[in-house]
């Protein structure tokens, strides 16, 4: 197949599990046989054209165009509300759509005769592009749904949700990444008959135990402040309302009755920062709680997972939770919130054999402690469901079957 790809992340910009999604899932279909032309958000000195792991790949410049200031002419009147930092960035999008179709179709296609299969575009900030682009060429549409925007922001922008229902309305195919998320869609109107369910992967060599020595271990707890005495709880993610980093922290209290020698550390960039650093001092809990508002790479965020003892993310909101599938593949036990959409409740087995940690009430932070103590307390439930959680990932979430899975369903499209 030929497939054309617009995603706003592509390497080497990232700024989320998009961008790493979409450079491990291309190289999927390279090794797979088939060609991948992606079209990707410019950045910095970026080339406007490169091949990335075999990945021709397009950015075409938009930084130097205002479109804002054409913008009032014809964007809904909700847009025209926005902050001039919001307006620029809808802006960008647009213009990043617009150009990206137009090269496609008119250069790639009619000038260098190029042949597309399939157009394909992942979330509403690829939306416009893959639209336009499927018409102009007449080849089939698949539309990924990564999140949706009610599930981001509890309600959020009508144009944006707007946006994504055209795109599913548009699409011959719809693939999102969890079940729960299926059903979402469902109830907000999407047709059934087009959705399909595709898991998000983790590269499981990069990902692994083995990756990290006993002594690099041990140096980074000692870095974190972490003693050899104590024991490590670990939450990685954006620090917004939705991943629920507050109500973790609101928990320490009851987990330290139970288990005083315990440690979390919480990594991440949001709007929670400075909330979180106030209660943290408000609950005395300065010599218990290391805050780290960072932006890990990934090198160092797989040393932080192998340095705790145990992961903990009580989302409120998940479609998928691709750090939960990290942290699995390291050979930890998780903590993870099950309510609502909840991608994580199909990641993590909850009882029996293949046990691989615990489903929590998000919204209650006694439950998280209930069950975060229960793992602390006890090291060989820890190491059983730890190795449950690594061979659970073997299973389920390799990029090698996540990319079959996909391409099943875009032969479907074809069929």
């Amino acid at each position: 197949m030929n497939l054309a790809f617009f995603v706003y992340e592509f390497p080497p910009y990232i700024v989320g599990g998009l961008g790493t999604y979409a450079k491990y899932i291309t190289r999927e279909f390279i090794k797979e046989g088939h060609d991948v032309t992606v079209f990707s958000m410019h950045r910095d000195e970026f080339p406007t054209r490169d091949i990335y792991k075999g990945v021709e790949t397009h950015r075409p410049i938009v930084r130097n165009i205002n479109i804002g200031l054409l913008l009032p002419m014809f964007i809904p009147e909700e847009v025209r509300t926005w902050s001039q930092e919001g307006r620029a960035f809808f802006g960008e999008v647009f213009l990043y759509n617009i150009l990206s179709a137009s090269k496609l179709v008119n250069d790639l296609i009619r000038s260098e005769k190029r042949e597309i299969d399939i157009v394909v575009s992942h979330d509403w900030l690829g939306s416009i592009g893959g639209i336009l682009a499927s018409n102009g060429i007449n080849k089939p549409f698949v539309f990924h749904v990564h999140s949706t925007e009610e599930g981001r922001t509890g309600d959020g922008s009508e144009t944006v949700k707007r946006l994504e229902r055209i795109a599913a309305g548009e699409a011959d195919r719809i693939i999102t990444v969890s079940y729960a998320m299926r059903d979402h869609l469902v109830n907000l109107g999407y047709e059934e008959r087009k959705i399909r369910v595709v898991y998000n992967g983790i590269d499981v060599e990069r990902y692994s135990p083995e990756v990290i020595s006993e002594e690099e271990r041990r140096k980074i707890r000692a870095g974190l402040g972490i003693r050899d005495d104590e024991l490590m709880i670990l939450f990685v993610g954006r620090l917004t309302w939705v991943k629920g980093a507050d109500m973790l922290l609101q928990a320490m209290p009851h987990i330290l009755r139970e288990v005083p020698n315990s440690k979390l550390v919480i990594v991440g960039l949001g709007e929670q920062q400075d909330l979180l650093k106030n209660d943290v001092a408000k609950m005395g809990l300065e010599d218990k709680v290391v805050l780290k508002f960072e932006f890990l790479p990934e090198e160092k965020k797989i040393g932080y997972y192998a340095a705790s003892d145990i992961c903990v993310f009580p989302s409120k909101y998940e479609p998928f939770g691709i750090v939960c599938t990290e942290a699995m593949a390291m050979g930890k036990p998780v903590v993870v919130g099950a309510r609502g959409i909840s991608g994580l409740r199909e990641q993590v087995v909850s009882s029996g054999e293949k046990q691989c940690g615990f489903h929590i009430n998000p919204y209650d932070p006694s439950d998280i402690a209930k069950y975060a103590s229960l793992l602390l307390s006890d090291e060989e439930l820890r190491i059983k469901l730890g190795k449950n959680a690594r061979e659970r990932v073997l299973e389920m979430f390799t990029w090698e079957k996540i990319g079959r899975d996909t391409l099943r369903v875009y032969q479907e499209v074809l069929d």
